[in-house]
């Protein structure tokens, strides 16, 4: 069930339909990035930098150089930091686009059933915005382990695979149920949703191609969603 969803949404990529979220969603991801680079680099130049610089005021002339060097290493360290953060701050913003998204894959995929109802706007950007924190708190802490071997990228794909794989899955599921049924369907198949959570997490670990994550990760959970509604009729029925 999970790689057929998986290999439904792929085939969705690269599609016209696609493109207008794809660029959306990385618009809006790399102004946030940009507008987080000059805050954190303003607060490097306005307040670290000259506490230091009073701290230390006997410090030789000649010693200005490494004040230098350390606000260009301090910016370069901050956008390399960033630039870890581009795919799951992308997944995070694009579920203010999932409707569009999960509109395509139905009405190209699923013509025969109802549609989906979209998210309340006002409910999808709280939704987005509680994601976006959860994700970057999660990410940032993933990346402090980086220096740990091993554990770096278990927690990589653990914590993304969760995450991913949850809020993805409840976003398609509200578009036909109830936010309390969403979530309770996704406790019912916990195990095959953190499972497709980590194969999201497993895209978003290739670079270029992990831009694509969002449309990716909505149109898998379309799939998934109408999948594991069936198995629970079918199970109903039986």
């Amino acid at each position: 069930m999970i790689l057929d969803a998986a290999r439904a949404a792929v085939s969705r990529l690269l599609t016209p339909e696609f493109r207008g979220v794809f660029f959306k969603s990385l618009g809006l991801t790399l102004l946030l990035l940009v507008l987080a680079w000059l805050a954190l680099r303003g607060v490097l130049t306005g307040f670290v930098f000259p506490w230091i610089d009073a701290f230390l005021p006997s410090m030789p002339d000649w010693t200005s150089w490494f004040g230098v060097l350390a606000g260009v290493a301090a910016s370069l360290g901050i956008a390399v930091g960033l630039a870890f953060l581009i795919a799951p701050v992308t997944a995070a913003i694009a579920g203010l686009f999932i409707d569009d998204v999960a509109q395509v894959v139905e009405a190209r995929d699923y013509p025969q059933d109802p549609p989906g109802k979209a998210v309340p706007l006002v409910r999808g950007i709280v939704l987005s915005a509680k994601f976006l924190g959860v994700v970057l708190l999660a990410n940032l802490g993933a990346l402090l382990l980086l220096l740990v071997p091993g554990v770096n990228i278990a927690a990589f794909f653990l914590v993304n695979g969760y995450l991913l794989g949850r809020e993805f899955f409840e976003f398609a599921a509200m578009r036909f149920r109830s936010e309390p049924d969403a979530k309770a369907m996704r406790r019912r198949n916990g195990g095959t949703v953190f499972l497709a959570g980590i194969v999201i997490a497993a895209f978003m670990a290739i670079p270029l191609v992990n831009l694509l994550t969002p449309l990716f990760a909505a149109a898998m959970m379309v799939h998934l969603h109408k999948m594991v509604s069936a198995a629970e009729r079918s199970r109903a029925r039986a």
